[in-house]
């Protein structure tokens, strides 16, 4: 390219005029042809074109394939993760039925409405309970919502032969089976099409938990049924675009090895119209199969207009036809040669336009020094003005890399990632391809690279996204499991200790409650992004694990570990959150678990770590608390475990026995006996158990309205039979725990039993503490007042030991009132007790409220008593409890345990 055109030599070297004989025709250099030369140019642009094409091809097609994987792995995880949930939905109507023996159709329908769960799961077509009956057939009961189920009740499971299968097998393995897709009962109804699968659970009897096959289908007793629409559920783990799902998605049931189609987003299209790709989900005893196709079009090859092929051939045959014409041009004049020269600068400044259209960065390189020679327009654009004065190793980020691509070691064109950077120093990732090609003698280095930064961000915010919370920004609970599993096997195998923390937020329910749930967001915000501030730099991974939980994954020992847990509770005990002209002060309880030896498991040391948190609840809250097995607090809990299933246990044995203790009137008037009715339990060895060994297990683990309705129904139905004085009897009370007050539907019930007993509702008395009065002051004065109504007396007990606020007499509609024992035990002795006393007393007399004084212990306080003027007096320094004159028979097998009273 550097002779000067127009003129021949001869062999010494001087110049002389073109010849006649010269011409198109001529003899080019070497001998060889023009025509030859402009050919071998055009088949060398020809094959740099198409190299240069497959090279951009292959990363459109590793781009599309990326995709492709990444969105079958999002739809197997969202497909698998809305049949969890569905399990989820499952697992909490279970709860309600292994918590009481006889779920009514009310219950049912109002834990279906308390757990909303079409608002998770729109494809949800009903939640139904089917009973074994004594024949053996399962017929349905129980369904929810009414709205389009009505069909359901009655039917026989049998007529569904897959949905008697998959019932079978969940009895049989105790564990949630799915169906095979059939014709819903509903959709056969409302003339609709499609398939349904419904999800089965077991319920046994009471007792403890079934070990075997034989033994789950003695006490098989029913089964729970979650249905929806199958291919609605898949639908909607799709990603769309404008135009429909992205994707063709096929999901298939190969369980029993043929396929069998559940769900087609692109029924009439191929699946040959490029590579596809399979996930299995493997759930409820079923294999689905999610078969992936990209659109048709997809892999048709890249876009005519962005691919490099065209240009390339174009600029080929263009610098050919240059060959040919400089070649050629010998038999043109002198005085013509600056003409040709002109011609010949404009057909290259054509190539470097042509050149400069592509899209990819071209750069030319010499081989020995990395000197930059070339760069297209895209390079110039993306890299600097200037970039053209750097070397070719200094364009990346990574030296070592840049020296090994500028000695040639990588020039086989085979495509690599790494990170350019511009002659501004802004950095971005590229997909590069190096070769070695010969430019006018000279070894030179041909660079081509494409941006992918946007891909790459893509990637890691889809990776970003699947481990870290959404609304904290702090890591999720899935990868603190995956971080506390990893350094568990490191500790197996000799590595250093950690410490897991366990955080759980003291009335973070109250914020909700009343400021509502983006008020709670924001404070978890907050909180996050100060707890994020005080760890920084400690080594320590911070997670929220689920709602107001957080996790602390510490590389410290625990006494080092305690030292963080006690700075994250003082900073979060001090913090002070404002929403909407509301100040709230926040706390914290933190259990901590020591991973300092090798055999410990995720759920173990999860399980222990929660059992610490909640021994810093128990304690007072606001504190830390590090699990131990010789712990005796925590001991305790693993008691009240043992205790609810002993309490579960007493109702199928008959063993909850009802006693009564009298109260005494101070006046030495008495129109009858009045007596509180206590609880007690018989252990396997016939001992009565006080209630304060086994209600605080009843409480926690969600038994006390069971408790309560056992009370009721036993009192009420052996009403003249509680004392020997039989129809005598004044009054008698009964305690109603905190959880019964939250049902409302227990007045019902108590009413029903009143007249079906034909018991005057003036000689029945419930009473509930002061602390559970005021939790939900509106609640209680709502549920008491109907049994007021009704003609029942009320009673406050423990007045003076929670709130000791007398405002709240006011609000709630009680006829008497029980002063704490604390203050009575100490009148004699301590004159604020005594003023305290006196006090209650008047405000209750004014209140028209008959005043009873608890923990009476003898003479002296009982006319210390009269003389403020107390109405009543119990105690066991008055009357020993003693068992009611019957045998009763606890309540049928439907009935839950039920509450205490008494001293």
């Amino acid at each position: 390219m550097g002779v000067l055109l127009g003129e021949s030599h001869d062999s010494d070297g001087f110049a002389r005029a073109p010849q006649p004989g010269d011409g198109a025709g001529g003899v080019a250099p070497l001998g060889v042809p023009a025509w030859v030369w402009a050919l071998v140019a055009l088949l060398v642009g020809v094959a740099l074109s198409i190299w240069l094409a497959q090279g951009q091809q292959q990363r459109v097609d590793a781009r599309r394939h990326a995709e492709l994987q990444a969105a079958a792995d999002s739809i197997a995880a969202a497909v698998g993760d809305r049949l969890r949930t569905c399990e989820m939905l499952a697992r909490s109507v279970q709860s309600l039925f292994l918590a009481s023996a006889e779920v009514e159709p009310g219950e049912f329908d109002h834990l279906y409405e308390n757990l909303r769960p079409r608002e998770r799961f729109p494809s949800l077509q009903a939640v139904a309970y089917a009973e074994r009956g004594p024949d053996g057939r399962y017929v349905t009961t129980l369904v929810a919502p009414a709205a389009g189920n009505a069909a359901v009740l009655g039917l026989d499971v049998a007529a569904q032969p897959a949905n008697l299968a998959a019932l079978l097998a969940s009895r049989d393995s105790d564990q949630p089976v799915l169906s095979e897709t059939f014709r819903l009962l509903q959709h056969h109804s409302a003339g609709l099409t499609g398939e349904g699968v419904t999800l089965r659970l077991p319920i046994f009897h009471p007792g403890p938990p079934p070990r075997s096959m034989a033994e789950r289908r003695e006490r098989i007793r029913g089964s729970i049924a979650i249905s929806f629409n199958v291919a609605s559920l898949i639908e909607d783990s799709l990603p769309y675009d404008s135009t429909g799902p992205v994707f063709h998605t096929t999901v298939a049931d190969v369980t029993s090895g043929s396929p069998k189609l559940l769900f087609d987003s692109h029924p009439h299209a191929h699946e040959d119209a490029g590579p596809g790709t399979t996930r299995t989900i493997a759930f409820g005893g079923r294999d689905w199969q999610v078969r992936l196709h990209p659109p048709e079009q997809a892999f048709a090859g890249a876009d005519g207009l962005q691919s490099v092929l065209w240009p390339g051939l174009l600029a080929s045959a263009l610098f050919a036809l240059l060959v040919w014409s400089v070649l050629t041009s010998r038999r043109r004049a002198l005085e013509q040669g600056w003409r040709m020269s002109r011609r010949y600068r404009e057909s290259e400044e054509r190539f470097r336009v042509l050149n400069d259209l592509l899209p990819a960065l071209v750069l030319l390189a010499r081989s020995d020094d990395g000197g930059i020679t070339y760069l297209n327009q895209a390079s110039r654009l993306r890299l600097g003005e200037t970039a053209g004065d750097l070397r070719l190793s200094s364009l990346f980020g990574d030296r070592k890399l840049g020296a090994r691509v500028q000695a040639g070691e990588l020039a086989d064109g085979s495509p690599s990632e790494a990170m350019l950077v511009s002659a501004n120093r802004d950095s971005f990732w590229a997909s590069i391809s190096t070769a070695r090609v010969d430019v006018g003698g000279e070894d030179m280095l041909l660079m081509v690279a494409t941006d992918i930064s946007e891909q790459r961000q893509l990637t890691e915010l889809l990776g970003y996204q699947a481990s870290h919370d959404a609304l904290t920004d702090l890591y999720n609970r899935r990868e603190f499991e995956r971080r506390v599993e990893r350094v568990l096997r490191a500790v197996s195998t000799g590595g250093p200790p950690a410490t897991l923390l366990y955080m759980d937020l003291d009335q973070f329910k109250l914020i909700n409650d009343t400021s509502g749930h983006i008020a709670g967001d924001q404070l978890l915000i907050q909180l996050a992004t100060m707890m994020r501030e005080q760890l920084d730099g400690d080594g320590v991974l911070l997670a929220r694990l689920g709602g107001d939980e957080f996790g602390v994954l510490t590389p410290h020992d625990a006494v080092q570990a305690r030292e963080v847990a006690e700075r994250l509770r003082r900073h979060i005990d001090g913090y002070v959150f404002v929403w909407e002209q509301r100040t709230y002060t926040v706390s914290v309880s933190i259990g901590g678990v020591a991973l300092d030896h090798p055999g410990l498991a995720f759920k173990d040391v999860l399980a222990q770590a929660d059992t610490a948190c909640y021994m810093a609840k128990e304690s007072g809250r606001n504190r830390v608390h590090f699990y131990s097995a010789s712990d005796d607090e925590t001991a305790r809990r693993h008691g009240e475990m043992e205790w609810a299933n002993r309490l579960r246990w007493a109702v199928a044995e008959q063993r909850l026995v009802l006693m009564y203790q009298e109260v005494r009137p101070l006046s030495g008037a008495s129109e009858g006996p009045y007596v509180e009715l206590l609880l007690r339990f018989r252990d396997q060895h016939g001992r009565l158990v006080l209630p304060g060994a086994f209600l605080p297990a009843a409480e926690r683990y969600g038994l006390m309205p069971m408790i309560d309705r056992w009370v009721i129904r036993t009192v009420l139905s052996n009403f003249d039979r509680l004392h020997p004085g039989g129809e005598r009897l004044k009054l008698a009370t009964i305690n109603l725990s905190g959880a019964s007050i939250e049902d409302e539907s227990l007045v019902d019930l108590i009413l029903e039993l009143l007249q079906a007993h034909r018991v005057a509702p003036e000689r029945v008395c419930f009473e509930i503490t002061e602390t559970v009065a005021v939790r939900n002051l509106s609640q209680v004065a709502r549920f008491l007042g109907r049994l007021r109504d009704a003609g029942c007396k009320l009673a406050l007990d423990d007045f003076g030991a929670g709130m000791s606020s007398f405002g709240y007499l006011k609000n709630l509609p009680v006829d008497i009132i029980k002063i704490d024992g604390s203050f009575i035990r100490d009148l004699l002795s301590d004159p604020m007790s005594y003023a305290i006393v006196r006090a209650v007393t008047d405000i209750g007399h004014q209140r028209g409220l008959v005043v009873i004084a608890e923990w009476v212990s003898g003479s002296e306080v009982m006319a210390a008593l009269a003389r403020i003027g107390v109405d009543y007096a119990q105690g066991f320094g008055l009357h020993q409890p003693e068992p009611i004159p019957l045998h009763h028979r606890p309540a049928r097998s439907g009935t839950a345990l039920g509450g205490a009273g008494g001293e």
